[in-house]
C-alpha cells in the first residue's frame, strides 16, 4: 500500500480549544500540561494568525472554510441586514454558504463527526454525526445530525440537560459560573468519547468554548498586569485549573485513538487583559458626527438601539463589541444619507485620523488600528463595516451605548468581561507517521486548516480556498 493511499484511510483528530493564546499553552503552562506537551514534543506548531476581526464569529467559520470574512459575508455575531439602520441579524450556520471542511470530506465519502463548531446551529446534514454549537438557542429545538442523535445524547448524560454553553458568562457570581464552566466541559467529554467509541468517523473535530469563557470571566484574577488585579484572590490559580482539568480530559480522548490518528490542537484566536472600553458613540457625537433628537439621560447608560438619532445630521454611528463597528451615512445607500458618494473616500480617511488621535487614560495616543474591509478581503459581500477598529492594539473594547460621562470607560456596559481577544491562536500537529521532535513553524493563517486536512487525506484543495496548507 502506498503512503498516498495509506494516508487516504487514517483518521484525522482536532481538538478546537476557543480563545486559547499561545502564551500559555506553548510557554506558561506548557510543562503543566503533559498531554498536550507530548502532542508537541513530538509533533509541529506555531502560531495561527486570526481573522479579522478576531472573533469566534466569523474566526471557525474562516478556518473551517479557508474563506475570508468578506467572503463569507459577515464581520461578527450581529451584522446589518440591508442598508436600513435598524435591521441586524444573527450569523448563525444559515449565513454560512460556503462548503466547510466536513461539508467537503462528506462529498468524498468520508465519515465525519462534528461537535460544537461555532456556526453550526442550525444543524444540516453531514456524512455522519454533528452537535450545534453555542448559538442553539435552546436544545428542545433540534440541535443534532441526524436528530435522533439528541435521544442518545441524553441517555449517556443519563438525562441531564446537553449544555451548548454556560448561561452567563459575564456575571459578578464567579463561583458560579465555574460551576458552570466545568459541568458544561464535563458534559461535552463525557459526549465527545461515546462519538468517538460508538459511532464511525474519518474526521473528528471538537471545539469545547470553556476556555473563551473563563478568560472572559477570569483574567483579572490570573494577570498580575490587569488594571483590576487582585493579589491572593481566591480565584488567582482558576484559569491555570482548568487547563489541567482540560489536558486530563484530553489524554483521555487520546488514548481512545488509533496508533496512526493525525491529531491536531488549534485555536481560533488568543486572549489579551481588557483595560477598557472607548465609548465609540459618545466620542461620535462630541465630535459632531452622530446627532441624536434630544440629550441621552445623564448618568444612565442608554443602548445605542434605545436613543433617537437624528439621521439627516448624522454622518456616521457605530457598534460596539470586542472591536468597533463604524457605519457612514452615505447618499444613495442608507435611507437618509448626507455623505456625497464622491466625498465618502475623504470622509473615511478623515476619521480614520481622528480615531487615531483618542488617547488613553495617560493623555497618549491608543495604539488603534482602522481597517477598511476592501483592502483587507479579497471580496465584500453583503452589508461590511466601513471601518473595523482595534482600540488600543486590542487592550480596549468599543462601547456603543450613550450617556458615558467621558469617552473612555472602566465598566462594560454588556456585563463583568475582564479579557478581549488576541491576533495569535495556536495550531499543533501530530502525526505518528511522520515522526519530528517540537518543530516550531513559521506563523501561519487560519484560512492554512482547512487545506491542510484536505492534504492529509491527500484528497484536491478547491480553487476558492484562500489558505494553504500548513504540511
Amino acid at each position: 500500500m502506498s503512503s498516498e493511499q495509506k494516508d487516504s484511510r487514517r483518521k484525522v483528530f482536532v481538538i478546537g480549544l476557543d480563545c486559547a493564546p499561545p502564551e500559555l499553552v506553548f510557554e506558561q503552562w506548557r510543562n503543566e500540561l503533559p498531554n498536550l506537551g507530548r502532542l508537541m514534543d513530538h509533533g509541529m506548531r506555531c502560531n495561527l494568525r486570526s481573522a479579522i476581526p478576531c472573533i469566534t464569529v466569523p474566526a471557525w467559520a474562516s478556518m473551517t472554510s479557508s474563506k475570508d470574512p468578506g467572503v463569507l459575508g459577515f464581520y461578527g455575531f450581529r451584522n446589518r441586514a440591508d442598508y436600513s439602520y435598524e435591521k441586524m441579524t444573527i450569523a448563525t450556520g444559515a449565513a454560512v454558504k460556503e462548503p466547510r471542511i466536513w461539508d467537503i470530506l462528506s462529498r468524498y465519502g468520508k465519515q465525519v463527526t462534528v461537535v460544537g463548531v461555532p456556526q453550526t446551529y442550525p444543524p444540516r446534514w453531514v456524512n455522519g454525526h454533528l452537535i450545534s454549537c453555542f448559538l442553539t438557542p435552546t436544545v428542545q429545538r433540534p440541535y443534532t445530525w441526524p436528530p435522533s442523535l439528541s435521544a442518545e445524547i441524553k441517555t449517556w448524560l443519563e438525562g441531564a440537560e446537553y449544555m451548548v454553553d454556560v448561561p452567563q458568562f459575564r456575571t459578578d457570581d464567579k463561583t458560579f459560573l465555574l460551576k458552570q464552566i466545568y459541568e458544561m466541559t464535563e458534559g461535552h467529554f463525557r459526549v465527545i468519547r461515546h462519538l468517538m467509541t460508538e459511532k464511525p468517523w474519518d474526521f473528528f473535530m471538537f471545539v469545547e468554548m470553556g476556555t473563551d469563557r473563563i478568560h472572559h470571566g477570569f483574567w483579572k484574577y490570573h494577570d498580575p498586569a490587569h488594571l483590576k488585579y487582585e493579589p491572593d484572590n481566591p480565584y488567582r490559580h482558576s484559569i491555570r485549573d482548568y487547563y489541567r482539568f482540560l489536558d486530563h480530559h484530553i489524554g483521555e480522548l487520546l488514548t481512545l485513538l488509533p496508533d496512526d490518528t493525525v491529531v491536531i490542537v488549534v485555536s481560533d484566536h488568543g486572549v489579551k487583559r481588557m483595560d477598557g472600553g472607548v465609548c465609540l458613540n459618545e466620542w461620535l457625537r462630541r465630535e459632531g458626527l452622530l446627532v441624536l433628537k434630544g440629550e441621552p439621560p445623564r448618568g444612565r447608560i442608554v443602548p445605542f438601539e434605545k436613543v433617537e438619532v437624528d439621521w439627516e445630521r448624522t454622518r456616521v454611528w457605530g457598534a460596539g463589541g470586542y472591536y468597533g463597528r463604524i457605519f457612514l451615512n452615505v447618499q444613495g445607500r442608507e435611507p437618509n444619507g448626507v455623505i456625497p458618494p464622491n466625498a465618502y473616500e475623504r470622509e473615511r480617511e478623515e476619521l480614520v485620523q481622528r480615531l487615531m488621535q483618542i488617547c488613553g487614560p495617560d493623555g497618549l495616543p491608543l495604539r488603534t488600528i482602522a481597517y477598511k474591509p476592501e483592502a483587507i478581503y479579497r471580496e465584500v459581500r453583503n452589508f461590511a463595516p466601513d471601518l473595523i477598529t482595534y482600540f488600543g492594539d486590542l487592550h480596549w473594547r468599543a462601547v456603543g451605548s450613550l450617556g458615558h460621562e467621558h469617552i473612555l470607560t472602566f465598566e462594560n456596559d454588556t456585563g463583568p468581561d475582564d479579557a478581549n481577544h488576541a491576533e495569535k491562536g495556536i495550531f499543533v500537529l501530530h502525526d505518528p507517521a511522520r515522526p519530528c521532535g517540537d518543530v516550531e513553524l513559521p506563523e501561519h493563517q487560519l484560512m492554512d486548516f482547512a487545506p491542510t486536512i484536505l492534504r492529509i487525506f491527500d484528497l484536491p484543495v478547491p480553487d476558492g480556498m484562500q489558505g494553504n496548507s500548513i504540511v
